[in-house]
Order: C-alpha cells, then structure tokens, then sequence
C-alpha cells in the first residue's frame, strides 16, 4: 500500500520539487518538513513492512516528526533509525 499526501496528518509540510524523491535512499539530507520527502522515506519503510495500513503510516509519520534525533541527517540514516527502535504492532487498533 502506498501512503500519499492526502493520508498525512495536519503538519505544515513544504511541497517543492515533488519529483526529486524516487529510487533508493540516499545520503541526501533529510528535512522532515519538506512532505515529498517525507513521503519518500516512510513509503521505503513501509515497503519493507507486511500488512502495512495507512494507521501504520500515521504512527510512522508522528515518529519521524517527533520522535527523530537530529543526529539522523541523512534519508539513509532515518531509515536505519525507524530498523531499530521498537516495531510498530501490525494492527489497525491505534
């Protein structure tokens, strides 16, 4: 399942250089404002995640916006971040 634009939550995100963000992760910056971004990295997540459902996504998305270290800089270091904190329970009750 692909998490789009319109599953966000209410964040003030930026929508700039919507096709900048394909392929794999990369030691590009991360910005956890800038949506198309953000979408990028969470739909990489969720694609590594079975049973993935949009209240999944909504956990991830409040995580990523509240949750990050600012040591984690880079799409690819976000990513090592949400493989090592704790797994989100592949549920629908949230």
């Amino acid at each position: 399942m692909q998490f789009l634009k319109e599953h966000l939550s209410a964040y003030k995100y930026s929508w700039i250089n919507e096709a900048t963000f394909t392929g794999e992760a990369s030691r590009r910056l991360f910005n956890r404002y800038n949506g198309n971004q953000l979408l990028f990295v969470l739909n990489l997540y969720a694609s590594l995640i079975e049973g993935f459902t949009i209240n999944m996504g909504l956990k991830i998305e409040d995580r990523l916006m509240n949750q990050l270290p600012v040591d984690a800089k880079s799409e690819i270091s976000v990513l090592n971040w949400l493989n090592q904190i704790a797994p989100l329970p592949v549920s629908t009750a949230y």
